[in-house]
């Protein structure tokens, strides 16, 4: 995507960043060349994963951040990333939105002004959408040593079946029968959640972007219920 970028973005444009190391946050910015920025942002070892481009909104005068974050303020006073360290008040580029949100935004401004033209909207390359699972990853299992997932958790009851999906298996949507509260069966045999995703993914954690630890408590995001990923019933729940 960068060399996408440096022959696309040769004027300045208004970003949004996105960041799998805290999705609840996008970085909103001004940039006279955004590959540069991009590569600035990611020199840096302070965050385990790499900023991205989501969008981009070209402009024909050179703004400052400041003149951006004062409209949005303006929108919504609330969503700006502020604390204070030591005294002082350190106002910062990150608002407490979705990517798709801030989208939403750029567009109504560019639908005003007749420029959708210059609104683009960037899809995560390989590397990117394997990063933002890891990640995913990461979160679930501090998730599963908080509270470790059941099936009683989601009112899943034996007997009941679910479904093994992952990305890197041609087979995905494996039907597994419900043992009990934290069992299923596959082909006869019993299998924990997480050992049942070892298993099937043994032959893939060479994938660039996995981490080797991914399946200790890991398990219950790639299964589906009915259509829906289990954790995703469990935040639905709020259990």
């Amino acid at each position: 995507m960068m060399k996408e970028l440096k022959m696309s973005e040769k004027q300045g444009v208004i970003y949004i960043l996105t960041n799998p190391s805290f999705p609840e946050y996008v970085k909103i910015g001004y940039a006279d060349d955004i590959a540069r920025r991009l590569a600035e942002l990611n020199r840096t070892e302070c965050t385990p994963f790499a900023f991205r481009v989501y969008a981009t909104y070209a402009v024909q005068t050179r703004l400052t951040d400041m003149k951006i974050h004062e409209m949005i303020d303006r929108i919504n006073p609330g969503l700006r990333s502020i604390d204070n360290i030591n005294g002082k008040r350190r106002v910062r580029e990150f608002y407490a939105m979705s990517a798709e949100d801030a989208y939403l935004m750029f567009q109504a401004m560019a639908e005003i002004h007749g420029t959708t033209k210059l609104l683009k909207k960037y899809e995560p390359d390989q590397k990117q959408a394997e990063e933002e699972e890891t990640a995913n990853e990461v979160k679930e299992l501090a998730r599963e040593k908080k509270e470790p997932f059941s099936f009683d958790l989601v009112c899943i009851t034996p007997g009941e079946t679910v479904e093994f999906w992952y990305s890197a298996l041609k087979d995905s949507g494996m039907v597994c029968k419900v043992v009990d509260s934290k069992h299923i069966e596959y082909e006869g045999e019993t299998y924990t959640l997480s050992g049942f995703a070892k298993k099937m993914t043994s032959s893939t954690n060479d994938v660039p972007g996995t981490i080797q630890f991914r399946y200790k408590g890991a398990g219950p995001m790639h299964f589906k219920y009915k259509g829906d990923w289990l954790n995703d019933i469990r935040r639905r729940l709020g259990v």
